[in-house]
């Protein structure tokens, strides 16, 4: 049995030869070294998977937590990324680095999924602003307040919410009440815009109408974007709190709580079980 693990022959390997080293580098010298038997059929790729599972500013649902090694540069003629051990301290720069080179090397098979599953998501929310921006605008107001419910807010999933908008509505065009009294509520507006922003002249009307309801909660949903004075206005209401939500961030959440989507498949992502088979990494 061995007594070094494939991480320590790893560390051993890197502070031996004292410079940054290919995950090939360093499995040629552990073999050449004798710090670890290989029993797998393609033991350089087992070397990097290590290598990128324990390495910082890499992050993939089965990454170990534990950070040990950092990607120093990559060969852009060979495509060879070099890792040396990481010093534990945080640097922006190193991070940045990191995943700009991990863009060059082949990427573990969950990373790679991670990656796709980023893509989808992001192409999922530009399809949802799509179909929202073709909506009408008593859709939005119906969805913005769906929104909220499925969030938490309110007392009552059925119950709390409230759509008002249209003709009349005082400027107000949804509400959820959070507690079953309607002692304290949140008021909405929506604008469902293609292209303009919301103006500071928006935000105003939608002070004014919550002053006169002596509403102290607000949030301002739209399509599109706001203007740098709105989001200050926004920002300067007094005595009551004003939260701001454009096209992209309300896709995000949209994501995020499952609303206006259809799951379509799902994948299990598996690791190895350690303790089952009592390995010691």
């Amino acid at each position: 049995m061995n007594k070094m693990t494939i991480t320590d022959a790893i560390i051993k390997v890197i502070k031996k030869e004292k410079k940054a080293l290919s995950h090939k580098d360093i499995y040629e010298k552990i073999v050449e070294n004798n710090f670890y038997v290989f029993g797998a059929k393609d033991p350089v790729s087992v070397v990097g998977s290590k290598l990128r599972k324990h390495c910082y500013g890499l992050d993939f649902p089965s990454a170990s937590p534990k950070k040990l090694f950092i990607q120093n540069n990559v060969d852009s003629s060979n495509r060879r990324a070099l890792y040396e051990l990481w010093d534990g301290v945080y640097n922006p720069s190193d991070v940045s680095n990191v995943k700009a080179g991990g863009t060059k090397v082949d990427l573990l098979p969950e990373e790679k999924v991670q990656k796709a599953h980023s893509e989808h998501l992001k192409s999922i929310s530009n399809q949802l602003l799509e179909y929202i921006k073709l909506s009408d605008p008593e859709f939005f107001e119906t969805l913005v307040v769906k929104l909220l419910l499925k969030m938490g807010y309110g007392w009552d999933q059925k119950l709390a919410g409230q759509v008002i908008g249209g003709a009349g509505d005082g400027g107000i065009d949804g509400v959820i009440s959070e507690d079953k009294l309607g002692l304290e509520k949140i008021y909405i507006q929506a604008k469902r815009y293609k292209d303009n922003k919301v103006k500071p002249s928006d935000i105003r009307d939608f002070i004014g109408a919550m002053a006169i309801k002596g509403a102290r909660k607000g949030v301002f949903f739209t399509s599109s974007t706001f203007t740098e004075q709105a989001i200050q206005h926004s920002l300067d209401a007094q005595n009551m709190t004003i939260t701001l939500v454009n096209g992209d961030y309300l896709t995000e959440l949209l994501v995020q709580y499952e609303l206006g989507l259809a799951m379509v498949k799902s994948y299990k992502l598996f690791e190895v079980d350690k303790n089952f088979f009592s390995i010691d990494e």
